[in-house]
């Protein structure tokens, strides 16, 4: 049996919004609720489990009612983290289940139906599996200390130290991450650090080697405005 745990815990702050971002429509519809949707019309028999802030709860059923949405998930506390969060989706994830579950940010709701099944197909084998996509722009890593100019400053700023580096060398990372069960289970009884950025970090913590597959560009996260007018484009 297969799981995917979509975490949405957003506040929406970047968004310039009092509505957390998961919440706003983009054509006419939430985005949570079209997240769910493409992991529902990847297979009708996956496993959701959506982890939401307990104060997100009561507002998320009130759209839920509002848009007549019928996708069947299991619904998961959010925590401090998203560490914590992950534990919490893993918790309604039987001890002794087989199989994979991927992790997947509620904010992005245009994973292709082709990278996630290329994610969990890969997962069988490999265990530890995350879709990546190209670095386009040149990259430059910071060495020291400095300013960067501001729009408004009419001052000389101090330069700041930096090198370009190869961009080739690098991947842009995205969700679905996805695991064999029983590992993803394992490496969340870590304790929590900083270094967990991701669930990839936290398997990887726990010694296990990541698998990267191709993504695709319209994965986007959506965090802001600007997002927001892409996420209608691409609709």
């Amino acid at each position: 049996m297969d799981y995917v745990i979509i975490v949405a815990g957003g506040k929406g702050l970047r968004m310039g919004s009092d509505i957390p971002k998961q919440f706003l429509p983009i054509g006419g519809k939430p985005v949570l609720m079209r997240t769910l949707e493409r992991f529902r019309a990847y297979d009708t028999e996956l496993k959701i489990i959506l982890v939401l802030p307990e104060a997100q709860q009561d507002y998320w059923h009130r759209l839920c009612e509002q848009y007549h949405f019928d996708v069947k998930y299991e619904l998961a506390n959010g925590g401090q983290t998203r560490f914590h969060s992950v534990q919490n989706g893993l918790a309604l994830i039987p001890d002794d289940a087989e199989g994979v579950v991927g992790v997947h940010d509620g904010v992005r709701p245009f994973p292709s139906i082709d990278v996630i099944r290329n994610c969990y197909t890969t997962a069988r084998a490999a265990k530890a599996v995350i879709p990546v996509i190209p670095v386009v722009e040149t990259v430059r890593k910071l060495t020291g200390t400095g300013t960067m100019s501001a729009a408004q400053d009419t001052g000389t700023p101090a330069p700041v130290s930096s090198v370009t580096v190869p961009r080739d060398k690098y991947r842009l990372v995205q969700t679905p991450q996805t695991f064999d069960i029983q590992l993803l289970k394992a490496a969340n009884r870590q304790p929590y650090n900083d270094g967990f950025t991701d669930d990839a970090s936290v398997v990887e913590s726990y010694g296990h080697d990541i698998t990267l597959v191709e993504g695709n560009r319209e994965n986007i996260k959506i965090t802001t405005p600007y997002d927001m007018r892409i996420a209608e484009v691409l609709l």
